[in-house]
């Protein structure tokens, strides 16, 4: 028998049918860079105070209007590897930082769309990555230290936190940035920086509907959407038990057939029952505790009994939050209803119930000292405004956690990144060989965060930068732009009270360069055919008929 002689010629004759391969500069390189512009210039509008904002509907039909690039590209289930690539060193800066994602993925887009030019000049992928190496660790190591107008080391001052996070919040919610950055440096600096890290999770959220922004506010302790169980609705300076499993009589561990002859002993079995339920809230009631928080249901002879002894009773479906009540009151979660002792019992200076807006809500609030968990109780008019002003608060205290861990601030409104742009065209014309030409695009890329900045704020750019570099020539490296004025205008960053974390910056140029680099290394892309078979007829009518 003979051999089968194989179709397509060269290197796709060892592969299987049905697989793809591209190669060389056009088809691979050429169009990994292209997928990476698309996604940048799609997200490109989104990027700063002025930034427009997508809308996203995802896969269960559930509706993001959000200028927030974390968001969007993680609902927008990018198919293209490359793409990809950028989305996972994005994604990866949200963990590290918590802010910035738009950076990144605007910075990495404008170096791939500048080496493009320079490929077609004709300049080879690793003399452009070599440049670009070169320009990421002038910037990293040397420049960007030294752009530093100021460092908070006092984390407890709220108008120093108010500096480093303002900017953060600006970006997401333009026109409430000041009430936000307030309520934000509140709840955190409220928590408070001990000898460990600041946790973002001791900061909570609870949504409300109606009213506005402004009326949103920051409560010591927890906020629960929910009723209490019983009658009981207020406690003041409260010892409070906890319980993991529900509050009710308990269940014997080994089956059992009890014989009953008369009404006498049916009555005698269920009192006994029913005295053994009494004598153990009798018990919690003796400890001193005027509150109980239960992770599973109450019973209603237990209710009745709770009721009886003046215990105010809550019922919390989510573990988590158990642990966090735990942890405000400074109490331990108990697993079987037996009474508490003094070093199990926490302490809440009041529990009641309140109405927001409409929404009853169980309040645990700490007055007396500092509370290990603070919540912000947001208010707004529909529940898409108030997932965004979440995503925003989220990203302020993001902001606070990377500022406890260096204080350093940069000139914001575009300013380090054109000073940055400065000092590398300088940079790049005293270097000999062809390198000079992919450090002299990174200053170019860095020069294009700031025009995407003025283009969104509808100013006319190519003035804008005009002006700019004039500026920053004559050494005014905190001159940045004024989103404020109709015409092409420049302020004073540091005057203007608007600043950038350096770390922010550090860890978006780091990123942004590695992958751009990573991306032009590819000369070869071979996509192995797709697993299954064809794909099964949609349900409904006579589907199994056609």
């Amino acid at each position: 028998m003979a051999l089968s002689v194989p179709k397509a010629p060269g290197f796709l004759q060892m592969l299987k049918d049905g697989t793809k391969y591209l190669s060389g500069i056009e088809e691979a390189v050429i169009r990994n860079i292209e997928a990476c512009t698309e996604l940048s210039n799609a997200l490109k509008t989104g990027y700063g105070p002025k930034g427009l904002n997508k809308m996203i509907i995802n896969h269960l039909e559930k509706l993001f209007v959000t200028s927030d690039a974390a968001t969007v590209i993680r609902e927008m289930e990018v198919q293209h590897p490359t793409a990809r690539m950028i989305i996972q060193a994005s994604q990866m800066m949200e963990h590290e930082v918590g802010d910035g994602t738009n950076f990144i993925v605007l910075f990495a887009g404008a170096l791939l769309e500048n080496a493009e030019e320079l490929i077609r000049m004709g300049l080879k992928p690793t003399e452009i990555i070599d440049g670009y190496e070169i320009a990421a660790n002038k910037v990293l190591d040397e420049l960007l230290p030294k752009l530093t107008v100021h460092e908070v080391k006092e984390f407890k001052d709220l108008n120093e936190v108010s500096k480093a996070i303002r900017s953060s919040v600006m970006s997401k919610q333009y026109g409430s940035e000041d009430f936000l950055t307030k309520l934000i440096a509140e709840a955190c600096i409220s928590v408070g920086v001990n000898d460990v890290a600041f946790n973002v999770d001791n900061i909570r959220i609870c949504k409300i509907l109606g009213a506005g922004v402004e009326k949103s506010e920051v409560v010591q302790g927890m906020v629960f959407k929910k009723l209490v169980e019983g009658d009981i609705s207020l406690a003041e300076n409260a010892k409070i038990a906890i319980y993991t499993g529900a509050v009710d009589t308990q269940a014997t561990e080994t089956k059992g057939t009890v014989l009953i002859k008369s009404a006498d002993e049916l009555l005698n079995f269920s009192r006994g029952e029913e005295n053994l339920l009494e004598a153990q809230i009798k018990a919690i009631a003796e400890s001193g505790a005027k509150v109980v928080v239960s992770g599973g249901k109450f019973g209603d002879l237990a209710l009745h009994y709770c009721n009886k002894y003046n215990l105010l009773a809550v019922r919390l479906n989510s573990k988590f939050d158990i642990r966090r009540v735990a942890k405000t009151v400074n109490a331990i979660p108990l697993p079987k209803l037996t009474a508490p002792n003094k070093e199990e019992l926490g302490f809440c200076d009041k529990v009641y119930i309140d109405e927001i807006g409409g929404t009853n809500v169980v309040v645990f609030e700490q007055k007396s000292k500092e509370s290990r968990i603070a919540t912000i109780v947001i208010r707004g008019s529909t529940d898409n405004i108030m997932d965004d002003i979440e995503r925003c608060i989220d990203d302020g205290i993001n902001t606070f956690k990377a500022l406890t861990r260096d204080g350093r601030l940069v000139a914001g409104a575009g300013a380090v990144e054109m000073e940055l742009a400065h000092q590398i065209s300088q940079f790049a014309e005293t270097l000999p060989g062809l390198e000079q030409y992919s450090v002299g695009k990174f200053a170019d890329s860095l020069q294009s965060l700031t025009v995407a900045l003025a283009d969104n704020a509808g100013i006319k750019s190519t003035e804008l930068v005009a002006l700019l570099q004039t500026a920053h020539a004559n050494g005014k490296s905190n001159t940045g732009i004024d989103i404020e004025s109709d015409v092409a205008a420049t302020i004073d960053s540091v005057n203007a009270n608007i600043y950038d974390l350096q770390l922010v910056k550090h860890w978006g140029i780091k990123y942004a360069t590695n992958v751009a680099n990573t991306i032009l290394q590819v000369d070869q892309i071979i996509c192995a055919k797709p697993a299954g078979g064809p794909k099964p007829p949609k349900q409904g009518g006579d589907w199994d008929q056609d």
